[in-house]
C-alpha cells in the first residue's frame, strides 16, 4: 500500500484549483499520461527556460528585443478607424526621457481603456521592438498598477505547451500543484547532500518551477541536479531489487553435455563469428552456475543474434528442460520461429510458435505438448505468460526486443518455471550509459562482427524534388531482377495522416509499376499483414511499401535496395535499424534517404552520420549526443523508459553514485525496513517504481 502522506501527490489534477474537467483532457495530452494526469506528473512537467523581467530601463536606455519592465506614463489611445476593425489598437505611453507605443490586434476597447487609463501611471512588460524608427511593445505580457507590479514574479517559467494549453494556465496549475507538497522524509545519505550542496526534494522542485534566476534553469545546478539524482537512484534501486529477487540460488544448472549444440553447430551454412563464441560461452557458463541467469545479448543489426539464442535454447535441451522466446510483434515471432525450425532440426528440436492467432485445437495440440514437455522450444508474443499456458520444465526465458516489455512482463515469463535463467536481447545498440540505466541489473554480451559475406550498404542522400529520379532507379532496379523496400515514416501523433503517406505512396508507386508493389503497415490484421510479407519473401511483390512495422527483425536477403521517405523525421537509431534490412544477400545494396528541406542542423547531422558509419554502437552514441536519451529510438512508440527531469548529457556522472548507492542499499536493507529504506519505498513510488516494492514484499 502506498503511504497515505504521499495520496496529495497521486491525487487527480483536478484537485488542484483551475484544472476543471474541460483542461484535464488537454493537460492528459501535453503530460502524455495514459490515464487522467495526476498532480505528480504536472510536478515532473519542468520549464524549458524562463523569461527575465529584471531589467527595468528607461525608454532611452531600452534595447530592442530585450524582454523590458517599464514604468510609463499613459499619454492617449488610437483605436482602430471605424470600417478597419482589422487594424491594430495603439496606446502611447511615454517616461522622462521618451515614447512607446503599445500595440494589440482584434482587441476590444471595452478591455484596452480600463487597463490603461489616460494620465496614469502603469508598469508594463513585453519585448520592445523597432518599428519605421519607433519604438513600440506588441501585445505586453503585463500591464499593471504599481501595487500590483510589486507582486509579479521577475523571473517565469516558461513550460513546454501543447494547443489550447496557454502559459499562464500551466504556471498556474504548477503553482496550485507545488502547494500540495507534503513534508516528507529524507531519502538521500546526509553526506551526499552536504557534498554536493543539493536541497531538499521539495525545495529543489519548488526552485525548478519557481526559478530565482537564469542558474536555477541550468540542468546542472543544483536544484535540478537532485531531483535528477532521485530519478537516477530510483531507477538503480528497482533494477537492483529486481536483480537480487530473479537471481535467488536456482539450486539447479541449465546446461547439458554439448552434444546438441555440437550438431546444431556442425549443421550450420556458415561459421561462428569471434564475439557469437565469445557470447556463447558466457550465457552457457551463467546457465551451468548456481544462480539464474541474468543477461543482456547485444547485437547489431544483421549479427547473429537468433543462433546465439539458439545455442541457449539448445543448452537447456541438453539438461532435459524447455526454452520461451517472446517478441514484441507476431511478424517477428512467425521469423524467429522460420529460422529456429531451420537450424534446430539438425539437433531434432520441436519448435512450436504460440501468438494470439493459434486457436480451437491446433492452440490446444500446441499447449499440450507444452506441458508434457515433447516441445523444447516455443516462440510467441506475450501470448506466452497468459494464465493458460504451462511448460512441463521451463529453464529459459528469452526475450527479444526488451525496450518494448516491462520489468512485470519479465517476471511473469520467469514465473512459469522453477529457477529459469533469462536472456534479453536486442538489435538497438545502446550506449553504455543507457545499458547502465535501462539494464544495469544485468549482465553483458555484445556481438561487435557482422556475419561473413555480409556487404557494407551504399547511403545516399536525395532531396524529395528528385522523387521521379528515384522513381526511374526503382524501375531500373526492377528490370535487373531486384527487389526494395520503400519506407513511410510513422509518427505517434497522427496515425491517420501517416497511414495516409503511406497508401498515397503506394498508390503512386503501384500506377507505374502495377502488381509488383505490396502494402504492409501497423493497422492491417495480422493475418493480412503475413500474407503481404509472404508475397515479398516469395517475391510476387517486388516493392514492399512500409511503416516501420519491418523495422526490427524482417529478414529478406534477396532485397538489396530501400527508400526512406522522408528520413528527417527519423531517428538516428531507427534509420540505421531500418537500413539494416539491405546488405544481407548477394547483392550490393544501396539506401535512399530522400528528405524535405530545408534540412536543420541535427537533421542534417544525422543524415551525415549515416551515411558515414554502419557501426551501430558509434550512432547510438552520436544519437544520445545529438538529441539526449528521451527520444533515442526515434519515437515515443518505442516504449524505453525516457527520464521525467534527468538529462544524461548533463547527469551521467552521477547514474555511477547511484548505482552504487542502490548496490549498498540492497547488500544492507533488502527489505527497506530501516529508516532510510522507508523513505526510499517513497521515492521509487514517486518515480513510477512500484514494481519493485511489491517484489520487496513478496521477498
Amino acid at each position: 500500500m502506498r503511504p497515505a502522506r504521499l495520496d496529495p501527490l497521486f491525487a487527480s489534477l483536478t484537485a488542484v484549483k483551475g484544472v476543471g474537467g474541460k483542461l484535464e483532457g488537454l493537460f492528459r495530452r501535453l503530460l502524455g499520461t495514459d490515464g487522467p494526469p495526476r498532480v505528480i506528473d504536472l510536478l515532473f512537467h519542468l520549464p524549458s527556460g524562463i523569461i527575465d523581467r529584471r531589467a527595468r530601463p528607461t525608454l532611452a536606455e531600452a534595447v530592442p528585443g530585450a524582454i523590458v519592465t517599464l514604468e510609463v506614463h499613459i499619454e492617449r489611445h488610437r483605436p482602430p478607424p471605424p470600417g478597419k476593425a482589422r487594424a491594430p489598437y495603439r496606446v502611447l505611453v511615454s517616461d522622462e526621457t521618451g515614447d512607446l507605443t503599445l500595440v494589440w490586434f482584434n482587441a476590444h476597447r471595452a478591455r484596452i481603456e480600463p487597463m490603461c487609463p489616460v494620465g496614469e501611471t502603469r508598469i508594463v512588460s513585453g519585448r520592445i521592438e523597432l518599428f519605421d524608427g519607433m519604438r513600440q511593445m506588441v501585445h505586453p505580457d503585463r500591464v499593471m498598477t504599481v501595487e500590483q507590479a510589486a507582486t509579479m514574479p521577475l523571473v517565469e517559467p516558461v513550460y513546454p505547451l501543447t494547443e489550447g494549453l496557454a502559459a499562464g494556465i500551466v504556471r498556474r496549475a504548477a503553482e496550485g500543484a507545488l502547494a500540495k507538497l507534503p513534508k516528507l522524509p529524507e531519502w538521500q545519505d546526509d553526506r551526499l547532500l552536504v557534498r554536493q550542496s543539493w536541497p531538499d526534494f521539495a525545495a529543489a522542485l519548488r526552485q525548478v518551477h519557481m526559478p530565482a534566476g537564469p542558474e536555477d534553469q541550468d540542468p546542472a545546478s543544483p536544484v535540478w541536479s537532485r531531483l535528477a539524482y532521485d530519478e537516477l537512484l530510483a531507477g538503480q534501486l528497482a533494477l537492483g531489487l529486481v536483480r537480487a529477487n530473479l537471481r535467488r540460488p536456482a539450486g539447479r544448472a541449465n546446461a547439458g553435455d554439448g552434444a546438441l549444440r555440437a550438431r546444431i553447430e556442425a549443421a550450420l551454412p556458415f561459421a561462428l563469428t569471434g564475439s557469437q563464441r565469445q557470447a556463447i560461452a558466457g550465457i552457457t557458463a551463467d546457465m551451468s552456475a548456481g544462480t539464474c541467469m541474468l543477461r543482456l545479448l547485444q547485437g547489431d543489426v544483421g549479427s547473429g543474434k537468433t543462433v546465439v539464442a539458439l545455442m541457449a535454447m539448445a543448452a537447456a535441451a541438453e539438461a532435459g528442460r524447455q526454452s520461451a522466446l517472446m517478441a514484441p510483434t507476431e511478424l517477428l515471432a512467425r521469423q524467429h520461429a522460420k529460422v529456429l525450425r531451420e537450424l534446430g532440426t539438425a539437433a531434432g528440436l520441436e519448435v512450436a510458435i504460440l501468438t494470439g492467432r493459434e486457436k480451437g485445437r491446433e492452440r490446444e495440440t500446441i499447449l499440450a505438448r507444452l506441458a508434457s514437455g515433447e516441445t523444447a522450444i516455443v516462440v510467441g508474443t506475450h501470448a506466452l505468460f497468459q494464465e493458460g499456458v504451462t511448460f512441463h520444465d521451463l529453464g529459459l526465458a528469452v526475450i527479444d526486443e526488451q525496450h518494448r516489455f516491462g520489468v512485470h512482463q519479465r517476471l511473469a515469463l520467469t514465473a512459469k518455471g522453477e529457477a529459469v535463467d533469462l536472456l534479453v536481447m536486442t538489435a538497438t545498440p545502446i550506449p553504455r550509459t543507457l545499458v547502465l540505466t535501462w539494464f544495469g541489473d544485468m549482465d553483458s554480451s555484445q556481438l561487435t562482427e557482422k556475419p561473413a559475406g555480409r556487404k557494407p550498404v551504399d547511403t545516399r542522400i536525395v532531396a524529395l524534388e528528385r522523387l521521379e529520379e528515384v522513381v526511374d532507379g526503382i524501375g531500373r532496379a526492377l528490370a535487373a531482377g531486384r527487389q526494395i523496400y520503400w519506407v513511410c515514416p510513422l509518427v505517434a501523433e497522427s496515425e491517420e495522416t501517416d497511414l495516409a503517406a503511406a497508401e498515397e505512396r503506394f498508390a503512386l508507386l503501384e500506377q507505374r509499376f502495377g502488381a509488383a508493389v505490396g502494402l504492409v503497415h501497423g493497422r492491417m490484421k495480422g493475418a493480412d499483414k503475413d500474407a503481404a510479407m509472404q508475397h515479398f519473401v516469395r517475391g510476387d511483390t517486388r516493392i514492399l511499401v512500409a511503416t516501420t512495422v519491418i523495422e526490427v527483425g524482417v529478414d529478406v536477403p534477396q532485397a538489396s535496395i530501400m527508400v526512406i521517405d522522408h528520413a528527417e523525421r527519423f531517428g538516428l537509431s531507427q534509420l540505421h535499424q531500418l537500413r539494416g534490412r539491405i546488405g544481407r544477400g548477394a547483392e550490393a545494396s544501396t539506401c535512399i534517404l530522400l528528405y524535405r528541406g530545408p534540412l536543420g542542423e541535427t537533421a542534417r547531422r544525422r543524415l551525415d552520420i549515416l551515411r558515414e558509419t554502419e557501426d551501430g554502437f558509434r550512432i547510438a552514441e552520436e544519437d544520445l549526443k545529438l538529441r539526449g536519451e528521451g527520444d533515442l529510438l526515434g519515437t515515443r512508440q518505442s516504449g524505453m523508459p525516457g527520464f521525467k527531469v534527468a538529462r544524461l548529457e548533463h547527469h551521467a556522472p552521477l547514474l555511477e553514485i547511484a548505482r552504487q548507492d542502490a548496490r549498498l542499499l540492497i547488500e544492507t536493507d533488502p527489505q527497506l525496513a530501516g529508516p532510510r529504506g522507508a523513505a526510499l519505498r517513497d521515492l521509487l513510488y514517486l518515480f513510477g517504481r512500484d514494481e519493485a516494492i511489491r517484489l520487496v514484499k513478496a521477498g
